[in-house]
């Protein structure tokens, strides 16, 4: 058995605990000590002697514990919110866990796609109200569908659009390298806006960043056709949440599925939860009961590839 022990943070997430992550990796590793932090004090004192850290987040204080911490495994795909200059001064690698929310997520989006446009709302109203009465829906076949983001999320759900007849579009800061999609562009002002006056669908599967915050704001609703959905499961910010409300309000948008808000969480008295085209669930997408799963496969991969001593780790970002 391994000398230095593979470390799992207290902190878990989606109500699953994290003693269910550490016996994902120990059927993966059984030859490594696998321990777990209950406690704030046991995650200073096991970090000390652990190789490799599993978590959610770690912070500068719990970070200057560790003495011979190699690899930081975020259960995250999102690394934004770590200390990254101060895990590069120690000389800790990190990973993140993209791929690990690709099915789930994907599921969501075309679900929530198929509800607006089979109108399961009005359904669902009726029947609460025991009213048998047939209503007009739409047909997704044929629609053009723009996927922001074509990384493993965005990936996955062009993947899961093949089979519904319709044309996509992706948006990614390299379009050079292609994609999976029909047709693929940069975030070029005049190349958003030429996609987004063709786009039945636009669907936000992209990171936060300078270049993405606020990238749908009133210009970009102007641009859109009015029968136009919006499905966000990017952050929320990526939207501009006035220019949303105004163009809901205005009839210029068909509806919106959010699985993020701004702000997050959405205050009570927000008129986004009162609209009837909108669909709110709160930062859900990314729920799977193989999260952990998925998240032990790629530690257990890095594990081994520290063993065999190689340089490059999988979903490897510091």
């Amino acid at each position: 058995m391994s000398s230095e022990p593979i470390l799992v943070l207290r902190r878990g997430t989606h109500g699953m605990p994290v003693s269910d992550l550490a016996n994902e990796i120990r059927e993966r590793l059984p030859d490594h000590e696998i321990q777990v932090a209950t406690t704030p004090e046991e995650e200073r004192e096991r970090i000390a002697e652990a190789r490799v850290a599993v978590g959610m987040g770690i912070d500068e204080e719990l970070l200057s514990h560790a003495e011979t911490l190699d690899l930081f495994a975020c259960a995250y795909a999102g690394t934004g919110h770590l200390p990254m200059d101060a895990l590069k001064d120690a000389g800790v690698r990190v990973t993140n866990a993209a791929g690990v929310h690709g099915p789930n997520i994907a599921e969501g989006v075309i679900g929530s796609i198929l509800a607006f446009y089979r109108d399961f709302f009005t359904g669902r109203d009726q029947q609460e109200s025991h009213e048998w009465r047939h209503y007009q829906t739409d047909e997704f076949m044929g629609a053009t569908v723009t996927v922001v983001g074509l990384g493993a999320i965005g990936g996955a759900i062009v993947e899961r659009l093949a089979g519904f007849g319709v044309d996509t579009i992706g948006v990614r800061y390299t379009p050079e390298k292609g994609g999976p999609t029909d047709e693929v562009i940069g975030f070029d002002e005049e190349d958003i806006h030429g996609a987004l006056s063709r786009t039945d669908v636009l669907v936000l599967a992209c990171p936060l960043t300078d270049t993405t915050e606020g990238l749908i704001g009133e210009e970009e609703f102007v641009t859109l056709p009015e029968d136009a959905l919006l499905v966000n499961i990017a952050r929320g910010p990526v939207v501009e949440t006035e220019a949303l409300v105004a163009a809901i309000r205005r009839n210029k948008l068909h509806g919106a599925a959010l699985d993020v808000t701004d702000p997050e969480p959405l205050p009570e008295d927000h008129p986004l939860w009162d609209f009837g085209n909108v669909q709110i669930t709160p930062h859900n997408a990314g729920h799977t009961p193989r999260y952990y799963e998925r998240l032990a496969d790629i530690v257990a991969e890095n594990v081994e590839l520290i063993d065999a001593g190689e340089g490059e780790l999988t979903n490897q970002v510091l």
